[in-house]
């Protein structure tokens, strides 16, 4: 087997005696890692419109090996963005344990958005994918959701936020603030705009 080639599902499996696997699952998952681990250091360097095959030969594999893994640019560049939000979304927990739920939630948009400002190009990338439907079910948005979703729970407990909103759709109106952002919008826009996201999902009055 050469190294860009990775074992078929059926023989991906192969038993020893005795019932045992052999680890050649471990094989293709390291050349998961290296592919992601190639290509955020590739769009680091540049954009996500570096060639793949030159993140393939970064990672030590073959095109076809990339593209087993990564059937679109947009998966792998869901892959990379998913792999560097971590930090971000591994946030929400703290921060709903240290403010109150819609200080909570604003802290993190907040970070969110100062994250996205250096993943702009991948963002879109990723969009264009979401609305196309090459990207069915992103992990990303999935990810974000659960976040703010987090947060809802945790405002609708105290009163703080509406217990009548769907994570969903908070994550429909912040991507959408930050898409329509652009980086040379003016001082303050997207602050003014975070704060409408948040004043939106306070409990109206009389309710």
């Amino acid at each position: 087997m050469s190294p860009d080639q990775e074992p078929t599902p059926a023989a991906d499996r192969p038993e020893q005696p005795g019932g045992t696997e052999r680890p050649l699952r471990a094989h293709a998952r390291r050349n998961r890692e290296n592919l992601v681990a190639a290509a955020r250091a590739a769009f680091a360097a540049a954009d996500d419109t570096v060639p793949l095959e030159g993140i393939a030969r970064r990672a030590g594999v073959g095109i076809g090996t990339l593209y087993r893994h990564f059937p679109t640019r947009e998966a792998l560049v869901e892959a990379v963005y998913a792999a560097e939000l971590d930090a971000v979304t591994d946030s929400a927990a703290a921060l709903v344990e240290e403010l109150p739920p819609e200080q909570a939630l604003r802290a993190w948009m907040e970070r969110y958005a100062a994250f996205v400002a250096t993943k702009r190009t991948m963002l879109n990338t990723l969009h264009s994918g979401w609305a196309s439907g090459r990207l069915a079910t992103p992990v990303t948005r999935e990810r974000i959701t659960a976040a703010i979703g987090a947060f809802l729970t945790a405002g609708a407990r105290t009163g703080a936020l509406r217990a009548d909103v769907e994570a969903e759709d908070v994550t429909a109106m912040v991507l959408g603030v930050f898409l329509s952002t652009g980086a040379d919008a003016g001082p303050g826009r997207l602050e003014r705009r975070l704060g409408l996201v948040v004043d939106a999902l306070r409990p109206r009055e009389g309710s």
